[in-house]
């Protein structure tokens, strides 16, 4: 798979490209994925291919065409996750001991990888994920920068290597930052490259080895990542691929007396068990970006037209299943009806189906179990409120072959528990609000602080709600997602309260040391 194009960039906020020869490249990749379709795959464990006799596959099917069947891949039980471990721990040594320089320049070639086979990498995803053709680009030319953005720190510090002060004339001293070994690195469905590419390239390119266990909806763009690092010169052992079932693998790869550290981005849930079971011995460091409940604000100085489309981009996109989504939205009382009304006309002229088709914007949700989410929700909503825009399936051709739902939108009162709980549903909250205090208030009462957008041409008002907001990606009038969009270098994408464990986010400036441990190195001369 090779599939090439014009070197224009796409971001999940720009599309600075030609989008006739961008559409007509998309359509070769999607033909030539196409033919790849039904294969059978191993796990890949010290650069071989491991089958897993005895054990059901993963059956991968697209939740856009669910009688598609995209692959079946390796089942790895706890024997599978033990070899995978202790191969990880063999190779560590030797990667370690690579110049920082040369694993810099393995990982700047995934990057190039990654761009010259970003086609194909982005029509896996539309059709394993349901993204749309600019929400796939985005989330690999993402993987790619952000490779770029944290080998660009590690060069930028030397190595993690400084000569420190002198207390005697005799002495030499220097701090150094050392890989801690083996990390697990479990990865979520909704940004299967973007995603898995931050958490591993950065334990990769400080000297540690990763066991890498993809979302079981989307392990063929894991085997994909696998690929790419495996041809950049990854050596093999250091990185592991290993498919699975949930908590039945990923359990004895966070428990295994030789995994040094986790990375993990999903839910609060298993995370908030990761963290808490993790460390027995000794503290193992625990990266974790846990979910969101995301609020925006609109006040009554806004330009709701910004504000409706910022809302309908942060809430529909990728079906709301980005844990940035904007999932609530408090609007002054004074200007709640024609809001409410530009936000409905927004999301009625969305296009929806299969979004592997030029044009086509909203997809469907990932699998059966959150159709069930999404249909609870809404039967609470009628019981509580309002529904004033969706609230059905999705029905009729492309849509009776895939987990498709509606865009919803519902009014509901405040003390609904909607307004807190992580749903990752295309269904969104609304309220009217009093005051930019009240808003606050609400806003902060929930457990998650991942992103929060505020729609306000008062500078006072924009000023106090920075200060007071708890969370850590803050948007002010953004247009183009109210709340959606960071990018590496640009945005650090970092949860507070229970969205995350470190308060140091992907795509930021003190993501990668997280991965190293401090070493002062004292000698005395002479």
């Amino acid at each position: 798979m090779a599939t090439t194009a014009p070197q224009q960039k796409i971001t999940y906020t720009s599309a600075n490209v030609d989008m006739e020869a961008f559409h007509k490249t998309y359509d070769a990749a999607l033909a030539e994925v196409r033919a790849q379709v039904g294969k059978s795959h191993p796990l890949y464990i010290a650069g071989k291919a491991v089958e897993v006799p005895g054990r059901e596959p993963i059956v991968d099917v697209s939740p856009i065409d669910t009688g598609l069947v995209l692959g079946r891949f390796a089942c790895a039980g706890p024997e599978q996750v033990d070899q995978a471990v202790r191969t990880a721990k063999a190779a560590q040594a030797g990667w370690a001991r690579l110049p920082w320089q040369e694993r810099i320049r393995i990982m700047r070639r995934a990057a190039e990888l990654i761009r010259e086979r970003k086609f194909v990498l982005s029509a896996i995803m539309s059709l394993e994920v349901g993204k749309n053709r600019l929400e796939a680009m985005g989330d690999t030319e993402e993987s790619a920068d952000l490779i770029d953005y944290y080998a660009q720190q590690v060069e930028d510090h030397q190595g993690f290597t400084r000569a420190m002060a002198r207390l005697t004339p005799i002495e030499r001293n220097t701090e150094v930052l050392r890989p801690y070994g083996v990390f697990v690195c479990v990865a979520p469905f909704n940004f299967p490259l973007a995603l898995s590419t931050g958490m591993s390239s950065a334990a990769l390119m400080t000297g540690n080895t990763v066991v890498y266990k993809p979302a079981e909806d989307t392990p063929w763009t894991g085997l994909k990542l696998y690929e790419v690092y495996r041809d950049a010169g990854v050596p093999a052992g250091a990185f592991n691929f290993v498919s699975g079932h949930g908590r039945e693998i990923g359990d004895p790869m966070w428990q295994h007396p030789l995994t040094d550290g986790v990375v993990f981005t999903g839910s609060k849930a298993v995370g908030m068990r990761i963290f808490h079971g993790l460390s027995q011995h000794w503290v193992k460091p625990c990266l974790m970006e846990l979910g969101g409940k995301n609020s925006t604000i609109v006040m009554d100085s806004a330009d709701l037209d910004a504000a409706a489309e910022g809302v309908m981009r942060s809430a529909f996109g990728l079906q709301n299943q980005k844990c940035s989504a904007t999932s609530r939205v408090y609007v002054h009382r004074a200007v709640a009806q024609p809001f409410v009304e530009k936000l409905l006309t927004q999301t009625r002229a969305i296009t929806m189906g299969d979004v592997s088709r030029r044009d086509v914007w909203f997809g469907p949700v990932i699998n059966a179990r959150a159709v069930e989410r999404w249909e609870q929700a809404v039967a609470q909503a009628r019981k509580e409120g309002r529904i004033l825009l969706g609230g059905e399936r999705l029905r009729g051709g492309d849509f009776d072959r895939g987990h498709f739902v509606s865009p919803t939108i519902a009014e509901l009162p405040l003390s609904s528990s909607l307004f807190m709980e992580e749903l990752f549903v295309p269904f969104l909250a609304v309220a009217p609000i009093d005051s930019l205090d009240q808003a606050i208030t609400e806003t902060n009462r929930a457990e998650y602080g991942l992103t929060s957008g505020l729609f306000s041409t008062k500078q006072a008002e924009i000023d106090r709600w920075f200060e007071e907001v708890e969370a850590g990606v803050c948007y002010v009038n953004k247009r183009s997602g109210a709340t959606t969009g960071a990018w590496p270098g640009a945005q650090p994408f970092t949860g507070w309260k229970g969205s995350g464990s470190s308060g140091k986010g992907g795509c930021g400036p003190w993501y990668v040391q997280q991965f190293m441990r401090e070493q002062s190195r004292t000698v005395i001369e002479g």
